[in-house]
């Protein structure tokens, strides 16, 4: 049976991707930082979510190791864990910068350096980074200087795993969404159009359509 893993799955767009390929009939390897971690058996096919702290680079370790030995038939990964702050250059401390980069970035790092190396192994891969525009473009990240950064870090990351893959089809692609359609959003932005913003499990069904896809279009940013 194919695997997917999925970091985040307490999270709105996490759990919608998971909750995708659950239904597509993956066996769904998730990650959670509470304590609400749970698995769902239905039909043979499994979701099992584990509590680990993707900030630490052994207990990250440790959990694709499990992983792999329960299943190494992992079709995709696709890392939703993060976090957000605001700040202008003026007021980004050394703390707020080292801070989102443990969030966005190692959080993502430590699950994409062994999976991609599984995936180079046996030949085939989708490694899915949850980028932002504001890591995409300077001028939409002087009001959130920190998240910029370490979000632009992804887009990096993806170009040296693209450069790396020595032809293999091992694909490692960013998605860039706009504003995602949640609880949290709203409450930020109370007075805000929701229209034009993406629900997750509009997402979810993009990176999956994306991931079964054989042909590689050449595109590495899907902007949703």
């Amino acid at each position: 049976m194919q695997a997917v893993i999925v970091t985040g799955t307490s999270g709105n767009l996490g759990k919608a991707v998971a909750q995708k390929f659950f239904q597509e009939k993956y066996y769904v390897f998730g990650t959670v930082r509470k304590s609400d971690a749970f698995a769902i058996a239905k039909g043979g096919v499994i979701w099992e979510d584990v509590i680990v702290d993707l900030t630490d680079e052994t207990a990250a370790g440790t959990f694709m190791k499990t992983t792999l030995r329960k299943n190494k038939n992992i079709h995709a990964a696709v890392l939703t864990v993060g976090g957000f702050a605001m700040g202008s250059i003026n007021k980004t401390t050394p703390a707020d910068i080292q801070k989102m980069f443990q969030f966005n970035f190692f959080t993502a790092f430590n699950i994409a350096q062994p999976i991609w190396q599984h995936m180079m192994k046996s030949g085939k891969g989708r490694l899915y980074l949850i980028g932002a525009l504001p890591g995409d473009d300077t001028l939409k990240s002087k009001d959130m200087v920190a998240y910029g950064l370490s979000k632009s870090l992804l887009f990096q990351l993806a170009n040296i795993l693209n450069a790396a893959n020595e032809n293999k089809d091992v694909i490692t692609k960013v998605i860039v969404p706009n504003i995602i359609n949640t609880p949290e959003n709203k409450k930020a932005m109370p007075d805000a159009d929701t229209s034009k913003w993406t629900n997750p499990e509009a997402i979810a069904d993009i990176i999956y359509t994306d991931s079964i896809n054989a042909i590689d279009d050449g595109k590495r940013k899907i902007y949703v």
